[in-house]
């Protein structure tokens, strides 16, 4: 790949250390982004709970934005190789997925939920693979995995303030609310503050090099990717139909609580529970990218997708089994945050692997399609299996395509 190379040798001259300016600056946005977007997140189901919106309908509000989602990917890592620029866009997706949220402190049912998604999500897909490939684009070769790596901490950083701020306001507004949606509704309100400060922060810190214009075609430019890039995206698709969103997790630990809890109680515990989650998130996702530099990314990103398979059993089980243990929980939720952390780190990192300069914009918007469309799959089965037959059977299946994804990317080469 001698584009690659090429890149490699022009950062080495700019830069004399992988973590410069657009890593941070990145870094930075993605903390932001990710502190109000969970903050949200860890509250969501239980708001869905009070106002009286099924998990099948959580799944498929989740399912439908990230199928939008994922078009817009598509199509939008192919528009910026052809414009040859990706930060206006990318700025865009920020601010939008900024102001997603607030639109759920105005919700009674579940069109405003979706409505809501469907904006975050959007922003998200014009933003996720331009934002990638800047940031492939700002560290040699030889770097990626730790950037990726060290972005996705700054990303789940966020992902720990935003729940921990969540469940704290919901614990100090609650004994104090006459309407018990009233605290859910202030707080998806205030997730506005960290989420325009992140279009300000990538608007403000990151810098974009000119690079030249591709004059593909989109079909032209997707037949132009590498067979090997195609057969990795097949374990990512399978794995990714059972990658449920994991505000499933959060629904699944609020309901197994909740029969020895109250329901307030049941959803803070929950939301704790998610922070820790985030918090073997971040701690998980520098190191592993950084190890995937020196023995390589594809024995590891199977690893995380068989933890992933694990996680999912385990909530299988415990439904089973009526297990209504916060330490047991606590796992379950550490071993999501680990799985996550191998998934976001790599993946990523073996796509700008596998792939020329001309073309990664593309790559990135097809890797972020083909992961939207199964999380829609995802979701939505999962959500419609809970829903329609028991959420043993919805997680059980979700657990069996994450570990044939497993089996598929570890016999990739």
């Amino acid at each position: 790949m001698e584009s690659d190379k090429q890149d490699g040798n022009s950062l080495r001259g700019q830069e004399s250390q992988w973590l410069n300016r657009n890593v941070v600056g990145m870094g930075v946005t993605s903390l932001l982004a990710d502190a109000g977007y969970e903050m949200a997140n860890a509250v969501l189901p239980s708001f869905l709970e009070v106002i009286g919106v099924s998990a099948a309908a959580l799944g498929a509000i989740e399912g439908i934005a990230d199928a939008m989602s994922s078009f817009v990917k598509l199509g939008m890592g192919w528009y910026s190789d052809r414009i040859g620029k990706r930060k206006p866009i990318t700025v865009v997706g920020y601010f939008l997925t900024g102001v997603a949220k607030s639109l759920f402190a105005f919700a009674y049912g579940w069109p405003l939920i979706l409505a809501g998604r469907l904006v975050g999500w959007f922003g998200k897909g014009i933003r996720k693979p331009l934002r990638d490939a800047l940031l492939t684009e700002s560290v040699p070769p030889n770097a990626r995995g730790k950037a990726f790596g060290f972005h996705r901490a700054g990303d789940t950083i966020g992902a720990i303030i935003g729940p921990l701020a969540g469940v704290l306001l919901l614990a100090w507004m609650q004994p104090h609310a006459t309407d018990i949606s009233q605290p859910f509704r202030t707080i998806f309100l205030l997730t506005l503050i960290p989420g325009l400060g992140s279009g300000l922060a990538m608007a403000l810190m990151v810098r974009e090099t000119a690079r030249r214009p591709s004059p593909a075609k989109f079909w032209t430019a997707i037949r132009s990717l590498p067979k090997p890039y195609i057969r990795f995206l097949t374990g990512v698709g399978i794995f990714g139909m059972g990658d449920f969103a994991h505000t499933l997790m959060i629904l699944a630990a609020t309901q197994l609580l909740a029969p020895t809890h109250t329901l307030t109680r049941a959803a803070e515990i929950a939301a704790l529970l998610y922070v820790v989650h985030n918090v073997v998130y971040a701690g998980a996702s520098y190191p592993i990218g950084a190890l995937s530099d020196k023995i390589g990314r594809r024995g590891l990103l199977a690893l995380g997708y068989v933890i992933g398979a694990l996680t999912a059993a385990g909530l299988a089980a415990a439904f089973l089994k009526n297990w209504d243990s916060w330490q047991y929980l606590a796992l379950l939720f550490a071993l999501g945050g680990l799985y996550i952390a191998a998934e976001d780190a790599l993946e990523g990192a073996t796509t700008a692997d596998l792939i020329t300069a001309e073309t990664r914009g593309t790559a990135f918007g097809v890797t972020a399609a083909v992961n939207g469309i199964g999380d829609f799959v995802a979701s939505t089965l999962t959500g419609f299996l809970w829903t329609a037959v028991s959420p043993v059977l919805a997680f059980a299946c979700a657990g069996i395509l994450m570990l044939a994804g497993a089996v598929v990317i570890y016999r990739v080469r």
